[in-house]
């Protein structure tokens, strides 16, 4: 057997004795086991989560059940100040007017009847008669056209009409306030508050698109609200009664928004400077109004009840 040529051959087929070796260690049984063990590890942490989700999901849901309306509406008002003012931040340093136009303001025929009695005698009649209440101010010459406005305001309602022109009906009260403000306050003073953020802006509308009439382009308008909620409202109030859009509302536009009275007061004094009227109108939940807003020729303050003022405060 010894010269059997295929010996070594079947020599190299005998089993080895350490493959069955119980104490030779086993690596793929190892490794398969550590992989199990991380796989339930990570299984128990996805059901953790997804618990912590689910309560998380229950407690908003019961927190804000039943505000659903009032957070809608604050957001919806934030929005839509928040996207404008964004706007007219990127525009505003691409339209500078160079050349301002003068407002021509023509003398009271108050000062011209005072001046002509005091160079010709009269009568004691004349002189002991009490004088006949006439319109003051800035729109002492048109009290004519401001009357006719407000009267044809109360008729139906214009809902195609040009922008800046009216296109709700104002009811009897709100023509009452504009004739007061205008004819008796010349268009410098404060005026009952309506009761609604929705009816003062129908007001202020009127009021604009009277001024249209009067001065054209060379004025424009500044409203002050504290409450970013409450300059939404305001845009929406004027954007549906003047027929505006988004663009009308920037700082070289017809209306700017302002939350701070000394961004107003600013604002107001470069528009003098150009040669033209600011209109400062200022909500009714403001509750003092500042001095160096005195000096300004057109503003008109809406002054809130103390239900009002209540409410305010319950909604902010």
């Amino acid at each position: 057997m010894a010269d059997d040529p295929f010996s070594p051959l079947l020599s190299s087929f005998e089993p080895d004795p350490k493959a069955d070796d119980p104490s030779r260690p086993q690596w793929p049984d190892l490794a398969l086991t550590e992989l199990r063990q991380q796989r339930d590890a990570l299984q128990a942490e996805i059901s953790a989560l997804e618990g912590r989700r689910a309560l998380i999901q229950k407690e908003i849901q019961s927190t804000f059940a039943g505000q659903a309306d009032g957070v809608a509406r604050r957001m919806k008002g934030f929005q839509d100040y928040l996207v404008g003012a964004l706007q007219d931040l990127a525009v505003a340093a691409e339209h500078v007017d160079l050349v301002p136009q003068q407002v021509l303001v023509q003398p009271s025929p108050l000062d011209a009847a005072a001046a002509a009695s005091a160079g010709s005698p009269t009568n004691a009649e004349a002189t002991n008669a009490p004088p006949i209440p006439g319109a003051a101010g800035l729109f002492s010459q048109d009290e004519a056209l401001i009357r006719e406005r407000l009267a044809s305001f109360g008729g139906q309602p214009d809902f195609y009409a040009d922008a800046w022109k009216l296109r709700r009906t104002l009811d009897a009260p709100g023509a009452a306030c504009l004739d007061d403000w205008f004819l008796g306050q010349g268009g410098r003073g404060a005026q009952p508050s309506t009761g609604s953020r929705s009816r003062n802006a129908l007001v202020a509308s009127a009021a604009i698109a009277i001024l249209g009439e009067l001065y054209g382009d060379r004025f424009q308008t500044l409203v002050l609200a504290g409450q970013p909620e409450r300059l939404g409202e305001w845009r929406r109030g004027l954007q549906d009664c003047l027929g505006l859009a988004r663009e009308d509302f920037g700082p070289t536009s017809g209306i700017v928004l302002f939350e701070r009275a000394d961004a107003l007061i600013e604002r107001a004094d470069r528009i003098e400077e150009r040669g033209e009227l600011p209109f400062i109108v200022i909500d009714a939940a403001e509750q003092v109004v500042d001095i160096p807003v005195l000096q300004f020729p057109l503003w008109l303050a809406f002054a809130a009840g103390p239900g009002e003022i209540s409410t305010e405060e319950e909604f902010y």
